[in-house]
């Protein structure tokens, strides 16, 4: 990525709020795409910035899966993944510090492993936050400032 975000335009664009779609469950319907099931959903935020929510689950393991909120920054064609929850499929390092963990994990776009030449979220955390591909989706959803449609159904006056 050739565009470098400081870790105040990171948290200013997780904290920017973004407004789901009334049918947004049904527009993240996993497709089938080579070996895994995968979907993709463009929200603008409040602010007029450009997200992409990506969902990814393996097709033969199910604790292999990413929920992504990727930034899109104006004028580029690259996305730039600020926060992504993944499964427990895999060995994670983070290399600065030099920390290997094998568990749920929440990557986190960090300016100090951007300058360093390395992926913006290669840094990572363990969580016990979710369990699964449906929980991780959901701590992705309430950690980065999205809201939900009201259901007109459930509204008592």
């Amino acid at each position: 990525m050739s565009t470098l975000l400081t870790d105040a335009d990171i948290a200013k664009l997780i904290g920017e709020r973004k407004q789901l779609p009334a049918s947004y469950t049904a527009k993240l319907g996993l497709k089938d795409k080579r070996g895994h099931k995968e979907r993709e959903l463009d929200i603008t935020g409040e602010n007029g910035s450009v997200f992409r929510l990506i969902l990814r689950q393996s097709s033969s393991n199910i604790l292999d899966f990413s929920a992504i909120l990727a930034y899109l920054p104006e004028d580029s064609n690259q996305t730039f993944r600020l926060r992504r929850c993944n499964g427990k499929s895999h060995e994670h390092t983070n290399k600065l510090e030099h920390q290997t963990f094998y568990d749920f994990h929440i990557h986190y776009a960090t300016e100090r492993y951007q300058t360093s030449g390395l992926r913006e979220d290669a840094y990572a955390i363990p969580t016990d936050k979710y369990a699964d591909f449906h929980g991780a989706l959901r701590c992705l959803l309430d950690e980065c400032s999205f809201d939900e449609p009201v259901d007109p159904n459930l509204l008592l006056f």
